[in-house]
């Protein structure tokens, strides 16, 4: 499938479906959500109901083959708000992980489980980050061991989305602590299971109106049917990563490739937080006046609305490029996930720092939404992997390829013999057209016209 810009009526279609959401439902309630740190449990519900809700949405929009259907979805609710946001799709995280690792059998079982139906909505959370470990997954704690046919986990975990309160937690844990990442697997802790404790729901600066919570695992206790993929791949992979260490082979985790293929969502949620404050900043200043015109007509307010432009584009392309890659199985050689979150949360947070610096003192207080969006920008340069952990993917892959040339350069492209030899640019391509240019004074006039169609620029309507 090749890279297309062009949107499909489908594509349209649920982008606007999904606007719409996010204006008339979603914004009239954010600052009440945020302000109280309500769960926003009614707007779960009117998702449910339009059909953003469900493990068959998302896995509609990570089989779109364009890879596009998500990130443009995550732009328009996150627009609206990103508190709510993360509380509509935290569990398609935890689906994403389940869908990496699971069975098909254990995938029929526990999808459903992450987010219930209209009547009855459930939660999911994926719980991965720890107190001592945040970014470093290669170095997490909370281990699991085998009693018999069980399971037992003992852990802490930290900022854990949904955490405590989720009918299904994706949790991993070290199997192996001495193979480090390599050694780690994931497990599905039910909400309710005894031992597992939710410590506290974390008082945030931003996305107040996610649940967000540190979590303890004090002897849990869940049958072998709960390790996703099952015993024999386990055991499989761990026999692969003890040969890999006595060779000196480096792997992979699978916690890092299924961050790396979510990073692209969390760039386009940044995304819509960057649009919506850039629109409010811009209209704002278009109608606020001083010395007697607007305000956009100062050099001042309008050049760096400008460059936020640029910007939020050049990060949207990033993110759509990632997301295409990952729908069409191209590697990320580059950091290219990586690329696409670190340029869409920072321009997130210099967006809205700009909406602010706008308004000036309006911006500072509640009255506007700016401040808001501010709190909640801030927070995509931290989780899903800092800005200094994007950097690390992104500085370690282009070292590996140590200078070679750009995706697009790499990329196998399959064309015919004709294209190949008269194709833009080819030699024998070259020659004919020169030899017809020196020719064109012997040529009668309607054959020269027609050579002229087929040498000129193709037009565009």
């Amino acid at each position: 499938m090749a890279f297309d810009l062009t949107l499909t009526p489908a594509q349209h279609e649920l982008v606007g479906r999904a606007h719409d959401f996010a204006e008339n439902v979603v914004r009239p309630v954010a600052q009440h959500y945020d302000k109280e740190q309500e769960f926003p449990w009614p707007v779960l519900q009117e998702a449910a109901r339009a059909g953003f809700y469900s493990p068959l949405f998302y896995r509609d929009l990570i089989g779109d083959p364009t890879g596009l259907s998500l990130p443009v979805f995550m732009e328009e609710l996150f627009w609206g708000c990103a508190g709510i946001g993360l509380a509509v799709v935290m569990p398609a995280l935890a689906l994403s992980a389940i869908g990496q690792a699971a069975t098909p059998e254990q995938m029929l079982e526990w999808a459903p489980q992450c987010f219930g139906t209209p009547d009855d909505l459930k939660l999911a959370a994926l719980a991965i980050s720890e107190p001592e470990g945040g970014s470093d997954v290669r170095n997490l704690r909370t281990t699991a061991r085998q009693d018999g046919d069980d399971w037992i986990i003992d852990g802490h975990k930290m900022w854990i989305g949904n955490g405590g309160i989720a009918d299904v937690h994706v949790v991993n844990a070290n199997v192996d602590p001495e193979l480090g990442h390599k050694g780690q697997a994931l497990f599905i802790v039910p909400g309710g299971t005894p031992g597992l404790e939710l410590v506290r729901k974390l008082d945030k600066l931003g996305c107040r109106a996610s649940h967000t919570a540190e979590l303890k695992f004090n002897g849990v206790r869940i049958p072998g049917a709960n390790l996703l993929g099952g015993l024999d791949k386990l055991e499989h992979k761990l026999a692969k990563a003890r040969e890999a260490e006595k060779t000196g082979i480096r792997g992979r985790s699978a916690t890092l490739g299924a961050l790396e293929q979510t990073r692209p969502m969390v760039a386009a949620q940044a995304l819509g937080i960057a649009r919506a404050s850039l629109e409010y900043a811009t209209r704002y200043a278009n109608e606020r006046e001083a010395f007697g015109s607007p305000i956009i007509d100062n050099q001042g307010i309008a050049f760096p609305l400008a460059d936020l432009a640029m910007r939020i584009d050049a990060a949207r392309l990033l993110t759509w490029r990632a997301s295409w890659m990952a729908a069409t199985g191209v590697a990320f050689e580059r950091g290219e996930g990586s690329m696409a979150k670190l340029a869409a949360t920072e321009v997130a947070v210099a967006s809205t720092e700009r909406a602010i610096q706008t308004m000036g003192g309006w911006g500072y207080i509640t009255d506007h939404p700016v401040e808001k969006w501010y709190r909640d920008a801030k927070l995509y340069t931290i989780f899903e992997g800092t800005s200094e952990i994007q950097r690390v993917v992104i500085s370690n892959a282009i070292a590996q390829q140590d200078g070679a040339p750009p995706l697009h350069v790499q990329m196998d492209a399959e064309g015919s013999a004709l294209n190949k030899a008269f194709g833009r640019g080819t030699e024998t391509r070259t020659r004919v057209m020169d030899k017809a240019m020196a020719a064109k004074d012997k040529v009668p006039e309607p054959v020269l016209r027609g050579a002229m169609k087929f040498l000129q620029p193709p037009s565009r309507k």
